[in-house]
């Protein structure tokens, strides 16, 4: 190297220049050599390892643990690429924990395990093991070795690394995760990764440890051991310990001084609560504990009724001796009562309660107090037998007896007494996965009376309320711009985008009824006391349902003037492999804001978003049913797929060799020409994997395109919704509005929308009949004076496909029509059709108007499938 180098550097000696280029070529090898080595290994940990060379190639376990370790360190803190986003070297360990546990379980149950076959059978487990059972040692033996800067690779090399010791535990629960997940003997699996040793260690580190971080670790670590296994159970000693500081923890307030308390509580809370639902402690042991807790468990009690389910409640006794408190023992309830109750209940049925109770219940009355409730439950029907006239609008519940839906009624208040006491006390700003009671309440979000949940979300609005200063903004409008664009950033919407974005996390935190803008319309002399600035958010609403901006569409079922909510507009789709453009991210945030400015100020929003963007809003979970809803043939095909791939397979499970050959053929005859990618609600096509377009569909990798097809529908969405969520929990508190549903999060958004009935008139056509006939006039009676708005809602899918007539006379594009039904038969008995592509309902001349209500309300409700001439069935 030095007779061949060509010295050019006279500003450095020779010598120096020399040893630079010497250390820096060596760095260079050392590199791209853990490179190799980290994509050798990669290669060995797919599913054919075994075809290919052993792992013990690379050495002993002991060797390819400093190898991985090394491996870990350079990932960390040395790696060539700085934008690196997956840690390679966690999914390789991952990998080789996974192959080495399957054959130890292999092992285990032909023969007795020993500390021999355990090191020859899964040697890197092994010696990972060892690793942290050694240098937790060195730690608890040494405590000042905590705080050494692992860094340096010197250092790194002859000291302990907690990081890596606790990242060895904590990938060690991932493994865990998966292996239960596949039904494995998950007792076994625990006593192979976490024997009792270990556990001892963990505790005693936790001791140690001066983080909150890591203590919320380790307790979260044995939270997930508790949740995987109703066998596992910590050390006496352990549980005690943890006993007496989960009680400090409630009834000692400093510890929601800061944030890293906040968290230090609530894993012990998880841990606790958790251990307790799995040991089924005894009423006894709760005298002890705070009101706070009592009240804590009995809610989560009623939570696991809620949810259906089946085993006895471990606090019965305590809630119903609390319902003789509160209730009386005139209308106390018992478990008998609940019990049966409940076999009539589904989450349907429930939410029908809700509607019922929430619609009775003001939010302008003390509506959970004692004599107001009792009052309400005691004006109910109670007989054994239904009630089709007091709840003839909630279909569910017509056919339950009365008296189960009082007892419905009065659990569901019950469960909102005991959750009205505890929920100041939850932290409801964590995410989903994290706080264990937060996930229990927010299951049951739609068992919780809107009273309950707004009444504290309301104190949240007003503590986080703009107190700055009251002076309003000036925005200036170009309304005659804005009336003749062709550009997107002429619109209203725009306008008012590019002059308030900036500043509106603070300057849309107004209180209720407040105006957040003064609308300052050019070249015009309105003065704005209100109604411009009401006028300019109708026209923000209308450009966002429309085609003059760029962030949102009609639905496909719009499009196509086919199936349900073809007045819904969805977010645009955007390539999944790009990133959307930063000025389309702030433009998605600015319509979060504006919806955190309706609930605020009830200035409601006039825009027709589907309900599965007001789901994922809150993180409610997005089904296929709710993609159905606005694209009717998004899974049509597919659907139709695996039902031909069924018959396929079921009869190439013949022995005969000419029905397999022929089923082969069936098989690539289906799926000619498909390949591993996905249209998406554009109309665009996209790639599922990498390299999709040219990976055809095969029997063995079919099941895999159907879930990515599915998941990709699913969260089509997922990015632009992310920005709107942004966008509103700028403007309001996101703790307690989690607690909200869809549609109650829709209706304090958008408000609670009508059908007018005079402007649906003013737009109805009549064959063989005209208004003043007596059919057409049972018909508008039966829609305006005994039908409810949720009816009309019905109504209006039933004979169009939509739960809204449009805003505007002039935005009619069709008018509805009435045409007479001829039947064959008693016409009492006939039901009326609809066809929903031409706004048509045929309907028969009913005797009575209580039998055209009848009717009607039946064909509503039951009768709205769609076939394939669009009629409503």
């Amino acid at each position: 190297m030095t007779t061949k180098s060509h010295y050019v550097h006279r500003q450095i000696p020779r010598k120096i220049y020399m040893h630079s280029r010497t250390v820096c070529a060596y760095g260079l090898i050392a590199s791209y050599a853990r490179y190799t080595i980290l994509n050798m290994l990669k290669g060995w940990c797919n599913d054919d390892h075994s075809r290919l060379f052993p792992l013990s190639k690379f050495g002993d376990g002991n060797s390819i643990v400093n190898l991985l370790r090394w491996m870990d360190h350079h990932h960390t803190h040395a790696r060539m690429f700085i934008d690196e986003t997956i840690n390679r070297m966690e999914v390789l360990i991952m990998s080789i924990i996974k192959v080495e546990l399957k054959d130890l379980l292999i092992c285990v149950v032909n023969e007795k395990l020993t500390v021999e076959i355990f090191n020859r059978k899964a040697p890197v487990i092994f010696q990972l093991q060892k690793l942290a059972v050694e240098e937790s040692i060195h730690f608890l033996s040494e405590p000042s070795l905590i705080d050494v800067n692992n860094n340096n690779e010197q250092i790194f090399t002859k000291q302990p690394n907690l990081d890596l010791l606790l990242k060895i535990f904590h990938l060690f629960s991932n493994v865990l995760k998966d292996f239960t997940m596949k039904n494995y003997d998950v007792d076994l699996v625990i006593r192979l990764l976490f024997p009792g040793v270990v556990i001892k260690i963990l505790f005693d580190l936790f001791l140690l440890v001066p983080s909150h971080r890591l203590k919320t670790f380790i307790i979260g670590l044995f939270t997930k051991l508790i949740q995987a296994s109703e066998n596992f159970k910590l050390h006496d000693d352990i549980h005690n310990f943890i006993l007496h500081i989960f009680i400090e923890l409630l009834v000692n307030q400093t510890y929601l001084d800061s944030l890293a308390l906040k968290n230090f509580r609530r894993c012990f809370m998880q841990l606790e609560l958790t251990r307790m639902e799995r040991q089924k402690q005894l009423v006894s042991s709760l005298n002890e504990w705070s009101s706070f807790l009592k009240d804590l468990a009995i809610t989560l009690d009623l939570i696991n009724i809620l949810t259906n389910k089946i085993e006895p409640c471990q606090w019965s006794e305590l809630f119903f001796n609390e319902s003789k408190e509160i209730l009386g023992e005139k209308l106390a309830l018992t478990k008998e009562m609940v019990e049966t109750a409940h076999g009539y209940f589904n989450r349907t049925a429930d939410e029908q309660v809700m509607k019922f109770m929430n619609e009775t219940i003001k939010l302008t009355e003390n509506s959970l107090s004692c004599e107001f409730f009792i009052n309400f439950i005691e004006a109910l029907p109670a007989e054994s037998i239904p009630d089709s006239t007091k709840y003839a609008s909630f279909t569910c519940l017509c056919n339950i007896p009365s008296v189960y839906i009082q007892t419905r009624v009065k659990f569901i208040y019950l469960f909102n007494v005991f959750l009205e006491k505890i929920l100041p006390k939850i932290d409801f700003t964590v995410s989903s996965g994290i706080g264990f009671v937060v996930d229990r309440i927010r299951s049951v979000r739609h068992c919780i009376l809107f009273v309950t949940k707004f009444e504290i979300f309301s104190t949240s609005l007003a503590e986080t309320a703009d107190s700055s200063g009251t002076s309003e903004v000036n925005i200036k409008f170009d309304i005659v711009k804005a009336s003749l664009t062709e550009h997107p950033e002429d619109t209203m919407f725009y306008q008012a985008y590019k002059q308030l974005y900036c500043d509106a996390s603070r300057t849309f935190r107004r209180s209720a009824d407040e105006q957040v803008w003064t609308a300052n319309y050019v070249g015009m002399f309105s003065n704005d006391q209100g109604g411009p600035y009401r006028d300019s958010v109708t026209r923000i609403c209308a450009d966002l349902c429309s085609t003059r901006l760029p962030l949102f569409i009609l639905c496909p079922n719009g499009r196509t003037n086919d199936g349900l909510n073809r007045d819904r507009w969805i977010p645009n789709v955007f390539p999944p492999n790009r990133s959307i453009p930063v000025d389309i991210k702030n433009q998605y945030r600015f319509v979060g804001q504006l919806m955190g400015m309706a609930i605020r100020t009830k200035l409601y929003l006039d825009v027709r978003f589907p309900i599965l963007l007001w789901k994922q809003l809150i993180h409610e979970e997005v089904t296929i049913e709710d993609i159905e809803a606005i694209d009717i043939s998004s899974f049509a095909i597919l659907n139709e797929m695996e039902e031909n791939i069924r018959k396929v397979k079921g009869l190439s499970e013949r022995d005969d060799d000419d029905v397999k050959s022929n089923c082969n053929c069936s098989f690539s005859s289906v799926m000619t020409e498909i390949t591993f990618d996905v249209v998406s609600s554009t109309g665009q096509t996209y790639e599922l994997i990498p390299g999709g377009f040219h990976i055809p569909i095969t029997a063995a990798n079919f099941e895999d395109y159907c879930m990515r097809y599915r998941q990709y529908r699913i969260n089509e969405f997922y990015r632009q919704i992310e920005f709107i969520r942004q966008g509103l929990f700028s403007v309001v508190p996101r703790a307690y509005l989690t607690l909200f549903t869809a549609y109650e999060l829709e209706e304090t958004v958008c408000g609670k929308g009508f059908i007018d009935i005079q402007m649906l008139k003013r737009h109805t056509d009549y064959r063989k009949d005209d208004e003043s006939s007596p059919r057409i006039q049972r018909f508008w009676s039966v829609l305006s004076e005994m039908f409810s708005e949720e009816l009309r809602k019905l109504f209006l899918i039933f004979v169009w496909g939509r739960s809204t007539l449009p805003y505007r006379d002039e935005d009619f594009s069709t008018n509805f029509v009435i045409t007479h039904l001829e039947t064959s038969g008693n016409v009492d008995e006939a039901l009326p059709r609809s066809y929903t592509c031409s706004f048509t309902l045929q309907l028969p001349a009913y005797s009575t108007k209580e039998i055209m209500y009848e009717r009607l309300n039946y064909a509503i409700t039951y009768c709205s499938s769609i076939d394939t001439d669009r009629r409503m069935n």
